[in-house]
């Protein structure tokens, strides 16, 4: 009696509290966030978390160039590094982003890396009525420069969808703005830097960059002119790596190279850099954050996203690594001393990871390493050739940045293995295929951006820099550049073993006392 008492209870019960579950399940669904709404906020998420890895490079940067450099200039380098980032995000907010990304979203046909790849349904939301408008343009497919996301103004600051893609295309912009303090170190004047950052952030950067990622007319060569799917720069091996390195070649050439660095015979003296530990734990960081940088440039983590994302961090890992293998052996093997040299190594590593940076989500794993070991031999070769000609660079930015990026932006048209997630890329229906899987049209494209970062970038910068030069904000003064930047430039040194100081007097150092 009893069981049959609990039988009559208990089963009611259950099936009570399921359909209670059911129901509640069913009315969350109806009420609740959609797929498209989950896919969207991940895709968010995922933008911002690759985002705070690329910045975290920062620091990578700081360290590299530091320890690359001497002693007596430690708070200088130190300084650049760390206020080139907030110069960058003044300028790059108030006009960088809207005149490379202003006339993204515009009405025509799918164009650019954004509107045909990154900012469709499922992506970061949708961006209807914003950054849609062109400064200047020629024909639907030419755009020059964007002209909308001033200030992040007009509605924008309530989407936050552009929100996540600004500050992502900021860390960006700041790698580039980062990279021809290396090049000029030890000698660039601080006002001459910071005239640079405002520079990069506000003017050359957003105008090239625009070009290729914000719908500009080097994206749309695919469906203009025929070239393969436009120029195709996947996490910027051009529009962020060839275009800082730009930058930078154009300073060194101006600026001259540091006093000492090359005899009246024309040969060159050796200026090691102070701290090679702090030097390759900066290469480390960098490696660590590439894969944000890489990776994270599919805006996306559904869909075809994971496919492009998975493929870019694995082929990361692979080319960064054959690139410092390959400059290591080359230095053991060619080099004038013939050890693996560090420095060289290191910059092999950062070589790999240059050249990579565009074709990442192209080309297969053998390809890869391919990309990496050819950079690692390319970032030597460019370093010796760069001495030869007397030009001065203490961390061999232009040798990775420059050459590799050429490079990089070169091997996708030569390595891209038309895979299925790189259809319709820039708007054109194809997937990206390089010359070893029957692609013949890609290389072109591909150098045209080679050629306007070339000619455009390093023209402009290069009068740019003639001009602070004739103002007197290029260079430091020599007598500062010889007993250090820290103290004429910064009022602090790097580093101090003194204890104590007081305004205009020293405290001494006291004895201890000895008991008795």
């Amino acid at each position: 009696m009893r069981k049959g008492f609990l039988r009559k209870l208990i089963i009611p019960s259950i099936a009570m509290v399921l359909m209670f579950v059911v129901n509640g399940i069913a009315q969350a669904q109806s009420n609740g966030p959609t797929t498209s709404d989950l896919a969207t906020a991940t895709n968010i998420m995922w933008t911002f978390i690759t985002g705070f890895l690329v910045f975290f490079m920062q620091a990578g940067f700081a360290l590299v160039e530091t320890g690359f450099t001497r002693s007596k200039n430690v708070a200088h380098t130190m300084m650049m590094n760390m206020m080139v980032f907030c110069i960058g995000a003044l300028g790059y907010w108030l006009v960088g982003f809207a005149f490379q990304f202003g006339g993204v979203n515009t009405t025509f046909p799918a164009i650019g890396k954004i509107a045909a790849n990154s900012f469709a349904p499922g992506s970061l939301g949708d961006l209807t009525g914003h950054l849609n408008h062109w400064l200047i343009k020629f024909g639907d497919q030419g755009g020059i420069l964007g002209g909308d996301g001033f200030l992040l103004t007009n509605g924008v600051r309530n989407v936050s969808g552009i929100l996540a893609f600004f500050l992502f295309q900021m860390v960006f912009m700041d790698t580039a703005a980062t990279i021809p303090t290396g090049a000029m170190a030890e000698r660039l004047k601080f006002t001459g830097f910071v005239l640079m950052g405002f520079w990069v952030s506000m003017v050359i950067y957003p105008l090239v960059g625009g070009w290729v990622w914000g719908g500009g007319w080097l994206a749309n060569l695919g469906r203009t002119a025929g070239f393969g799917n436009g120029a195709v720069d996947f996490a910027g091996s051009g529009v962020v790596h060839m275009i800082g390195g730009a930058v930078a070649f154009a300073g060194t050439l101006v600026i001259g190279p540091r006093i000492g660095r090359f005899n009246p015979d024309g040969s060159a003296n050796a200026m090691p850099g102070h701290n090679i530990p702090m030097g390759v734990l900066g290469t480390i960081i960098l490696f660590f954050g590439w894969f944000g940088f890489n990776p994270g440039s599919s805006l996306q983590f559904v869909g075809s996203g994971q496919n492009l994302a998975s493929n870019a961090a694995v082929n990361t890992l692979l080319a960064g690594g054959a690139g410092g293998f390959a400059a290591m052996m080359y230095m053991w093997w060619f080099g004038p001393t013939k050890k693996p040299d560090p420095g060289l190594s290191v910059n092999g590593i950062l070589a790999g990871l240059v050249a990579i940076t565009s074709p990442c989500a192209f080309v297969n794993a053998t390809g890869a390493v391919f990309i990496g070991l050819i950079a690692g031999v390319i970032v030597c070769l460019a370093s010796f050739l760069l001495e030869r000609i007397h030009v001065d660079d203490p961390v061999g930015a232009v040798p990775v940045h420059f050459f590799n990026g050429i490079w990089g932006l070169i091997s996708v048209g030569i390595f891209s293995d038309a895979g299925a997630s790189s259809a319709g890329w820039n708007g054109v229906d194809g997937p990206v295929t390089g010359i070893l899987f029957g692609g013949w049209t890609q290389i072109i494209a591909q150098l045209c951006e080679v050629a306007a970062i070339a000619v455009v970038v390093g023209g402009l910068s290069y009068l740019f820099f003639l001009l602070l030069k004739g103002l007197g904000l290029l260079r430091s003064e020599p007598a500062h550049e010889l007993t250090g930047l820290d103290m004429p430039e910064m009022g602090a040194l790097g580093y101090s073993t003194v204890d104590m100081h007081m305004h205009g007097s020293a405290i001494p150092r006291q004895s201890p006392r000895i008991p008795r």
